[in-house]
């Protein structure tokens, strides 16, 4: 086998990608790595990393505000944007080191350059073009598709991201002065956390969604909770609203808001943060000669990520929703253990958990009760609050809940959905149970620690068949 000959190419080094290369390698085959910028991909560099360093940032900054509540003093507590950014950064450096340091490990072929599929002799072959313009052509049995995607950005002319006054995620992750107000377009897991990032630190902040409710894709209850409570902290959230227009300023933005009613509203800020999504990074790759199927701007596959064309795979944000990293590292094994024959379960996107770090926290797993009612399943419903946990009451975090949903007739956990401290954490717990097929009578004989939180997951089942015992 040549040295351009491969049993599997991996075209991205993202969560999905770097993971799907490692398990091959693990199975036995010449496994090759094509990235065109930094091993670990959006999510390592500019994503689900970076950003929880800097969400813890402004978690311990606001816990140096409540200071008194806890017995303790701290006087003039301030902070420097560019030390908070600093961190961040190394945070992400550090990880993507690890990850090439896994490639090493595993003698994986990391090839740097941009990729382009053409047509070739069973499987597509590849040709990747490095930064100094040369090109060199790759071949394999197998090739994935795990090339991510990048920020929506909203069809209007005026508003188009500018690096400057008008932000995607990158440049709201690397801000070199903190602004005095932001405005958000968008108000899923992105756009909320990086709201509660500068409106800890300081900032005016103002979210704007399109939906009748922020947090669109989680349980209605526990969007309606989250409001409530960031509005409650002092932010502005306009729901069933869409910005129509951008007028950039001096000293910032003005935003015209069509309400829902069809009522103008004007919004002032420094910078605006654009939210609204994802699509697939699908363009240049040559796609469209291969007659691959695309979905709204995603590579159509199945269970196992087979495309309609021999030999190619795609998985991860490339190839659709949920647009999560550990989704895409799942798809990624599956995949690669269905192309070595090892018969896999394929993908089940309804035991995926959601996690948003926000604060508070929010976090879900399967059916919301809305979908599980158009399912047409008869509900059980268990609900605890924080509030009534004593550890929580010890951390100052009395406010949350949690909700479990159970079919009626055979007793099977459909879902979960969590709003309070740690319930990012706390999540994996049911999702473990939803893939053994738990039912409540296991969960009931679950001994759950005390103190801890998870005692409250204990609690909402037995709530939801009438045997809470806290409240």
């Amino acid at each position: 086998m040549s040295a351009t000959q491969f049993d599997l190419i991996v075209i991205g080094g993202g969560p999905g990608g770097y993971v799907a290369a490692i398990r091959a390698a693990q199975l036995g085959l010449k496994t090759a790595v094509v990235e065109r910028e930094h091993m670990g991909g959006i999510c390592l560099n500019w994503g689900c990393i970076p950003t929880k360093a800097l969400l813890r940032t402004a978690d311990v900054y606001e816990l140096f505000h409540r200071a008194e509540e806890f017995g303790l003093k701290a006087e003039k507590v301030s902070f420097d944007i560019s030390a908070v950014v600093k961190r961040s950064r190394q945070v992400a450096k550090r990880l993507s080191t690890g990850v090439s340091g896994l490639m090493k490990k595993h003698k994986i072929t990391v090839v740097d350059g941009e990729a382009r599929l053409t047509k070739g002799q069973g499987a597509p072959g590849v040709t990747v073009r490095g930064k100094d313009g040369k090109e060199q052509k790759l071949a394999a049995r197998h090739v994935i598709l795990a090339t991510g995607a990048r920020a929506r950005t909203l069809p209007k002319a005026g508003l188009e991201p500018d690096g400057q006054s008008i932000w995607t995620y990158k440049e709201a992750m690397v801000p070199e002065t903190m602004p005095k107000s932001v405005l958000v377009i968008g108000s899923g897991a992105i756009g909320m956390e990086f709201a509660s990032f500068y409106h800890a630190m300081g900032a005016e902040v103002s979210v704007v969604e399109m939906a009748d409710r922020i947090l669109p894709a989680e349980d209605a209850e526990i969007s309606a909770m989250a409001l409530k409570t960031f509005r409650k902290k002092g932010m502005t959230l306009l729901t069933s609203a869409q910005v129509d227009k951008l007028d950039k300023r001096d000293k910032g933005v003005r935003a015209t808001v069509k309400a829902g009613d069809g009522k103008e509203k004007t919004i002032e800020a420094e910078k605006v943060i654009l939210a609204i999504g994802i699509t697939g990074n699908v363009e240049n790759i040559g796609l469209e000669a291969l007659g691959v199927e695309l979905d709204r701007g995603h590579v159509k596959t199945d269970g196992y990520g087979r495309t309609n064309v021999k030999g190619l795979y795609a998985i991860g944000d490339v190839a659709g929703a949920p647009w999560l990293a550990h989704k895409a590292s799942h798809e990624g094994v599956i995949c690669v253990e269905a192309i070595a024959g090892l018969k896999p379960h394929p993908m089940n996107k309804a035991n995926i958990p959601g996690c948003t770090y926000c604060h508070p926290q929010i976090a879900s797993v399967g059916l919301t009760e809305a979908r599980a009612k158009e399912a047409g399943h008869e509900l059980k419903i268990g609900r605890f609050p924080f509030v009534g946990n004593g550890k929580a009451i010890a951390l100052d975090e009395d406010q949350g809940l949690i909700k479990t949903i159970f079919d009626a007739r055979t007793g099977e956990l459909l879902g979960a959905h969590m709003i309070g401290a740690e319930v990012t954490e706390l999540i994996q717990g049911y999702a473990v149970g939803m893939a053994l097929e738990t039912t409540e009578a296991e969960l009931m004989h679950t001994v759950f620690p005390h103190p801890t939180l998870s005692e409250m997951m204990h609690e909402s089942v037995l709530d939801a068949y009438g045997r809470a015992l806290h409240i």
